[in-house]
């Protein structure tokens, strides 16, 4: 019995004494855990009061508990300092200016627009700290330019081909672009233009909007587009501005039949959150948007994320998954170039520089872009990887407001705006009713070129000829219907009201729209209007019958009767002249005054129908 209680007091002291080396064990590793977690400062310049910036931000948050979760031996631990852009440019360079010279963040995530991140591009290139923008999407801000700016988003020149494809595949030959005036509406024009040149689609009018217009500022300019001939419009605007303006368009009626309206990837990813009156003055619109696959990952993240933010004004779309791989990025870089979160160097603060200058150079910066640079995973939106400093392109899809497909090359049954299902022609009439003048001459003589005549009831003019039926033939093969009507150039009394340099002078005058006519391209006529290709050789050429007749005489035809008898007069003449050398000395030429007369005439005849050659010793 005594044996028995001491193997049991010896089994519960190696019990005691195994367990108590585990929990010091364990303490000691959270311990040495604890001691070699570096904590690496990152800024976050968001405007805060913002519904976008707020999903963008808790996108940010989640990426890195659920980073952290997934890898907790990892050393090293981003710690977010987020700072208030205000919704100004000036705010968001404060913000930037503050983390980093108080701070001393290494890269700084934001800022939110276009607009906003052109400061902070040139600070983050000072002080050789990565600025990571999840949505600052203008082609203008180059990251091959200023290597330190990381665009994680699509850049807007990358969606420019596709609208080109939608405007091809309808054959709209004008397209108005509508964008707002500042960095983030101007910097696709350029890329837009190019892609619709080489579609054939012209741009005769861009409408700039101000980025704080009023209600009446949007008004003015909608009553503009109406009274233009295009009704095709792609609007590049940010979404408060854009809802905006939609509304007002359709209290105009330009959501009605007859336009087309195309949105951009900005307006478009935002499109669920919305307000829903907004959404329906936008139906009948088409948008496009990047793709991302609806993979099992995502379904779950969107499930947490609606989760955690119930109260968010704002529904989770590409630039919040943009900002959660973002983040990820920035995790697995840090880790990869084994930062120390070490302070900036101060060596390029000189005495004389501003407040604005005294920040110094980080050390870990060229480090974490060049592991930013080669990084990548398999994120939420698609795979993450930067080309150039800048995400990848990823395929898109276009979106239809009461319809969706992606579809290349097919665009299915689209509803347009005034709920038609028939693609709109692109073109009408302006609303000020003006139909296009199209000029012709009054004349007498040849009219078969062209040929005004008169009603004598009613005084209207008839226009008819080959060149009226060569003009309409082209107006009928345009994509559109254009309706005109021809105006003849002349006076009261229906006489010629000059001649055709002075018609052509009524197209320069604005008094024509176009003139039609048997007209010849000239120097001076060029110089004030322009002239199509020539259908017709210039000149005159006359259509006779020819009547034949058989008659022995037909060789006589070639020459006149007047240029036969002076040839045959010269010859006498020559016969003559030569009977009066030769008759003397050569014994052919003499004889009776009748023989003599003979050889003349003889000689007369020979020289026209055969060579002298019983003669060559005369010659």
């Amino acid at each position: 019995m005594e044996k028995k209680s001491s193997s049991q007091l010896i089994f519960s002291f190696n019990f005691f004494f195994s367990l108590s080396l585990n929990i010091l064990t364990a303490h000691m590793a959270m311990a040495q855990n604890q001691t070699v977690l570096i904590n690496v400062d990152v800024g976050v310049v968001l405007n805060m009061n913002n519904s976008f910036s707020a999903m963008g931000f808790s996108c940010i948050s989640m990426a890195l508990s659920d980073f952290y979760a997934s890898n907790s031996h990892y050393k090293t631990r981003l710690v977010l300092h987020t700072r208030d852009a205000k919704e100004d440019d000036v705010g968001a360079a404060a913000a930037a200016l503050d983390l980093l010279k108080n701070v001393e963040v290494n890269p700084i995530i934001g800022p939110p627009y276009s607009m906003q991140a052109n400061f902070l591009i040139d600070l983050g290139e000072k002080a050789q700290v990565p600025i990571i923008s999840f949505s600052a999407t203008s082609p203008s801000l180059s990251s091959i330019q200023t290597p330190y700016f990381i665009r994680s988003t699509q850049n807007d020149s990358s969606q420019v081909n596709v609208i080109s494809a939608i405007i091809q595949a309808f054959g709209w030959r004008e397209v108005v672009p509508v964008y707002v005036d500042n960095e983030y509406g101007e910097g696709i024009i350029p890329f837009l233009t190019d892609a619709l040149e080489k579609v054939n689609a012209r741009v005769p009018y861009r409408s700039v909007i101000p980025s704080m217009a009023t209600d009446d500022q949007l008004v003015a300019e909608l009553y503009k587009l109406m009274t233009m001939q295009t009704r095709v419009f792609i609007v590049h605007t940010l979404t408060s501005l854009g809802s905006r303006l939609f509304t007002k368009a359709k209290q105009l009626g330009m959501m009605s039949e007859e336009y087309a309206w195309i949105i951009t990837n900005g307006i478009t990813n935002e499109l669920s959150s919305m307000d829903p009156s907004v959404i329906e003055s936008m139906l009948g619109v088409i948008g496009v948007k990047p793709y991302v696959p609806k993979t099992k990952e995502l379904r779950k993240f969107t499930t947490r994320w609606k989760q955690n933010n119930p109260t968010l004004d704002s529904e989770l779309n590409i630039f919040g998954l943009w900002a959660y791989d973002s983040a990820i990025a920035l995790a697995m870089s840090v880790e990869k170039a084994r930062l120390t979160n070490s302070k900036f160097q101060m060596s390029n603060i000189s005495t004389s520089a501003t407040d604005l200058e005294k920040f110094g150079i980080s050390k870990d910066g060229p480090q974490l872009l060049k592991a930013l640079s080669n990084t990548t995973f398999k994120g939420l939106a698609r795979n993450f990887q930067l080309l150039d400093g800048q995400l990848q392109s990823s395929p898109y899809e276009i979106v239809n407001l009461v319809g969706h497909w992606a579809r290349p090359n097919n665009f299915g049954s689209i509803i347009w705006p005034g709920d038609k299902t028939s693609p709109p022609k692109g073109w009408v009439i302006p609303t000020n009713g003006k139909k296009p003048r199209i000029g012709v001459p009054v004349k007498d003589g040849f009219n078969e070129f062209l040929q005004v005549t008169w009603d004598s009831v009613t005084n209207s003019a008839e226009v008819k000829g080959y060149c009226k039926d060569v003009f309409d033939a082209v107006m009928a093969a345009l994509p559109y219907g254009v309706p005109y009507e021809y105006v003849p150039f002349a006076t009261s009394d229906h006489k010629s009201a000059g001649n055709y340099n002075d018609l052509v002078d009524q197209v320069y005058f604005g008094n024509y729209e176009v003139v039609v006519g048997d007209i010849t391209i000239v120097a001076n006529r060029s110089q004030y209007v322009d002239f199509t290709l020539p259908y017709t050789e210039s000149g005159i050429a006359l259509v006779v019958p020819i009547k034949r007749k058989s008659t022995a005489w037909v060789f006589l035809k070639p020459l006149s009767w007047e240029l036969w008898l002076t040839s045959f007069f010269s010859f006498v003449f020559i016969g003559f002249f030569i009977w009066l050398l030769e008759h003397r000395i050569n014994d052919d030429f003499r004889g009776p005054p009748l023989h003599q007369v003979g050889m003349i005439f003889w000689f007369a005849f020979s020289t026209m129908v055969f060579a002298h050659s019983k003669f060559s010793v005369l010659l």
